[in-house]
């Protein structure tokens, strides 16, 4: 397969099997090509697994044992053919022509090392009135801080290092704080990339939990940058 220009697109999922299907036909629908698309299962116990592989070759499956977002990450790069890397979390969707903007930009600024976008916030369409009352989501696009809205050089990925798996909500804005620390070229689009879905199971809904450990994560980028004397 001719990797200079392929996006292998990584989608790692646990026990999501209301939303798998949707995540992954918006990645088969992109108006961009070549792509590989990667899904790798934590140890799903619900019909996950099937819903992946009712896709056939359209999608390469791979299973392990329940290690957490982190960890399934980290397995897909490791299957990754392409110079450039997507994410897309399994209950998140793409807009069709997501990838064919982001290429077109790393094309015209060879510099870049991620190209990102606007995203939308959607309530999942099966909440009642009262989870969504509870559920905050903004009505405005948002610029696209989160896995599922960039693409990055495979190159400058591993600048960087792979996702630290001890972190259990924050393991991406940990990845990204570290990015920044290295300089990295970032480009955000102005157009809508990506929608984030919010239930009642996705990450952001435990608030204290999500504070905690972005804490600690601003911490550990304060002693990095004290250690190499960025900070008296």
């Amino acid at each position: 397969m001719e990797t200079t220009l392929l996006v292998s697109v990584i989608i790692p999922f646990y026990n999501s099997d209301r939303y798998l299907a949707q995540a992954i036909e918006s990645v088969v629908a992109q108006t961009y090509q070549p792509v590989e698309i990667i899904v790798i299962d934590d140890g799903s116990t619900d019909n996950s697994a099937d819903v992946a592989k009712r896709f056939g070759e359209a999608v390469h499956y791979c299973y392990q044992t329940n290690s957490g977002t982190a960890a399934a990450r980290n397995h897909g790069i490791e299957l990754a053919q392409g110079n450039f890397l997507a994410f897309l979390d399994a209950d998140d969707l793409w807009m069709p022509d997501k990838l064919e903007r982001q290429m077109a930009a790393f094309a015209s600024h060879p510099e870049l090392d991620i190209v990102s976008g606007q995203v939308q916030q959607f309530h999942s369409p099966e909440l009642d009135e009262s989870i969504k009352a509870k559920i905050y989501c903004p009505p405005d696009l948002m610029p696209g801080h989160i896995p599922s809205a960039i693409v990055i050089k495979r190159e400058s990925f591993f600048r960087v290092g792979l996702f630290e798996t001890h972190w259990k909500l924050a393991e991406f804005p940990s990845w990204y704080v570290r990015a920044t620390e290295l300089g990295i070229q970032m480009m955000t689009l102005p157009n809508l990339v990506a929608k984030r879905r919010l239930h009642k199971t996705n990450k952001g809904v435990n608030q204290r939990q999500d504070k905690t450990e972005y804490i600690r994560i601003l911490k550990a980028s304060l002693d990095r940058r004290r250690a190499i004397g960025q900070l008296s």
